[in-house]
């Protein structure tokens, strides 16, 4: 089922060959990363959850035989089956019966609650997250500095960028969203709405406890300032508490947990060992 005007992404080949492999790939992230177009260029079928014609047939038949949700040819994706947790569960079941790889791939924006699906799907489920589109995607980088090449010991990478400071500086502002980047305009604007999106809609509904929006506004701002260090909760606290002094540490991190089911932020992982023996 592809699309046109698709930009490839370098996880492309990756969830190729992850669907070549299991019987099913759940492709998770932050909502307007691209999962869907992604997952569209593999799939043969679709259902889209969010359907506002069919959207409630789907729900329906999730509650009542779910199992008929899967029907399609494979692989059949089910975009956005965290409306209907019990798709999980169908597809783990349906992924043991049939015993065939790449028969279905799950998209989703928003984790769901632990117990709101029976198993792990450890060994039918593969996991892929996927992030917005770098700037080698969206060719406003060359590559030639590669990660890939520092891990793999070669030391003579250098390359000169062909953007000025003003571009790199829109670059930023606009971000990875593929919408944006495809754009006429690219405005920055377009990821201002996405802010406000989450801080007004996205984050209240995850976990349906209602928030401050401008709490949630203030935290964005702290962890902006943050970004890409190992801050502790109470660095970003006590940031925060400059303009808001009745922050607690359970209200923080209730706050960070809603965030993070929606992929907004994500946690710097450290080896503390390693650490400790360096």
């Amino acid at each position: 089922m592809k699309t046109a005007n698709y930009i490839s992404r370098i996880s492309d080949s990756l969830l190729n060959e992850l669907i070549e492999s299991t019987g099913a790939v759940l492709v998770e992230g932050a909502k307007w990363c691209g999962k869907t177009q992604s997952s569209l260029q593999l799939a043969n079928s679709v259902v889209f959850m969010q359907d506002p014609d069919e959207g409630p047939g789907y729900l329906a038949m999730a509650d009542t035989k779910p199992s008929l949700l899967l029907e399609g040819d494979p692989p059949l994706l089910l975009d956005e089956w965290q409306m209907a947790p019990v798709i999980w569960d169908a597809v783990r079941f349906a992924v043991d019966k049939r015993g065939l790889m790449g028969q279905f791939i799950l998209t989703g924006s928003t984790t769901p609650t632990d117990n709101q699906t029976a198993h792990s799907g450890t060994g039918r489920i593969a996991r892929m997250l996927m992030r917005p589109m770098s700037l080698y995607e969206s060719n406003e980088s060359s590559g030639k500095v590669s990660i890939k090449d520092l891990f793999d010991g070669k030391t003579d990478i250098g390359a000169k960028s062909t953007l000025t400071i003003e571009q790199l500086a829109h670059a930023i502002c606009r971000g990875g969203w593929p919408a944006a980047v495809v754009s006429r305009k690219q405005s920055p604007r377009i990821a201002m709405n996405y802010v406000d999106a989450i801080i007004n809609l996205d984050v209240q509904r995850v976990d349906g406890v209602e928030k401050d929006p401008e709490r949630v506004r203030t935290l964005l701002q702290s962890l902006s300032r943050n970004i890409s260090t190992l801050a502790t909760a109470k660095t970003i606290m006590d940031d925060m508490q400059v303009n808001e002094s009745s922050m607690t540490d359970k209200t923080l991190s209730s706050y960070l947990n809603a965030l993070r089911r929606i992929y907004v932020i994500e946690d710097v992982q450290t080896n503390v060992s390693l650490l400790t023996h360096l």
